[in-house]
């Protein structure tokens, strides 16, 4: 499993990620193996900060593992969940709850 690495607009990555514009191309790439870089700002559009972290969670479930974006801890967190409820990471933490 390759780490999750959150960029700033910037920054570059890895000569080897290959950057993703589509959910079908990040498919496509990351069954190839590759490590995928997207910047979900582009994939959501102008419609704002609730778009940009649904688009980051799509894209790291479809397999993306870099992301470049203005809202890293948020960005982070929204991939961190998405990972978990995908079964690839451990939560953070769990509660058991007893009725």
């Amino acid at each position: 499993m390759t780490a999750l690495t959150v960029l700033a607009p910037g920054d570059q990555g890895d000569p080897s990620w290959a950057e993703a514009e589509s959910i079908a191309e990040i498919e496509e790439l990351a069954r190839a193996g590759r490590t995928v870089v997207v910047t979900p700002a582009e994939i959501a559009g102008d419609a704002g900060e609730a778009a940009e972290l649904a688009a980051a969670s799509l894209c790291a479930w479809a397999g993306a593992r870099a992301f470049r974006t203005t809202r890293p801890d948020q960005v982070r967190l929204a991939v961190e969940m998405t990972e978990s409820l995908a079964g690839r990471r451990p939560p953070t933490l769990t509660r058991r709850g007893l009725a």
